[in-house]
């Protein structure tokens, strides 16, 4: 029989490990003194001690570790649990990867420009989404708002209930920077179902991974924080995957103050 503290020494666990591991019934001594309550082990006992440290080393929660000791002969069983391990460090690698990149990227721009934190650029998921949508050619950006006065006049007998959350945004279909004659799309988010109108259509539209930057501001700047999130997709080893589109926290619906303006520019991505 070994004391507790040379079966620490032998598997190079702690006391206090040790003892933890005798809580929750991971690794139980082999005898406890009834008076002095001093714990003891066995030699036979180093390999499971062995096997819990070597799962331990490849991420293994303490009570993953104890169902697979519990089945540890059962080969096929340990496979399951080894490829859904893998899987799961694949993924934080990944993770990993992206961030170091971010550093990096980021870093590079701090050095040779001070502004270059002036719009923060991140990735998300925007949620598939049911949109009031009107898409029309208008004569050029800054007309944008003729289409949602279309949406609201066409919906406002419907009575429309907004989405949760509600986004408006227009997408901007040319693909490209145009002078005149603009191929712009709003849309706003709703709960329920509605007929189409005259402009008026309703949709689901699928979820989609964006890069995007949040800016406070009037419209002016809106080619700046293009450019930032257009640099950022480059650097970070991803590419364009769809059309840019806006959407509109606070829009001049809620204010008349342009600086009161809160802008989301956003750009679907895929990783190259």
């Amino acid at each position: 029989m070994l004391k507790i503290g040379v079966f620490s020494k032998l598997s190079r666990i702690s006391i206090r490990m040790l003892r933890h591991y005798d809580e929750i019934g991971l690794l139980e001594p082999q005898a406890i003194d009834s008076f002095s309550g001093y714990r003891y082990y066995t030699e036979a006992q180093l390999p499971i001690a062995e096997r819990i440290t070597f799962l331990k080393n490849m991420g293994f929660s303490l009570a993953v570790t104890k169902e697979i000791l519990q089945n540890f002969e059962d080969r096929e069983a340990f496979l399951q649990f080894l490829l859904v391990k893998k899987a799961e460090v694949t993924e934080e690698s990944d993770e990993l990867g992206r961030r170091l990149i971010l550093l990096e990227t980021t870093m590079a721009k701090l050095r040779k420009d001070e502004s270059a934190m002036t719009y923060s650029v991140s990735l998300k998921e925007l949620p598939e989404r049911y949109v009031a949508s009107v898409r029309q050619i208008i004569p050029s950006y800054d007309q944008e708002g003729m289409l949602w006065g279309i949406l609201m006049e066409e919906t406002a007998p419907l009575k429309i209930q907004d989405g949760e959350p509600c986004y408006t945004l227009a997408v901007f279909h040319d693909g490209e920077h145009k002078e005149a004659d603009v191929d712009v799309e709003v849309q706003k988010s709703v709960k329920g179902a509605y007929p189409n109108t005259a402009h008026v259509v309703f949709k689901t539209v699928p979820p989609i991974f964006i890069a995007s930057a949040t800016y406070q501001g009037s419209y002016d700047k809106i080619s700046e924080v293009n450019e930032a999130v257009a640099n950022w997709v480059k650097d970070n080893g991803y590419e364009f995957n769809g059309l840019s589109f806006s959407i509109y926290h606070v829009s001049p619906h809620e204010t008349s103050n342009s600086d009161e303006l809160v802008t989301e520019v956003c750009y679907p991505v895929k990783k190259k």
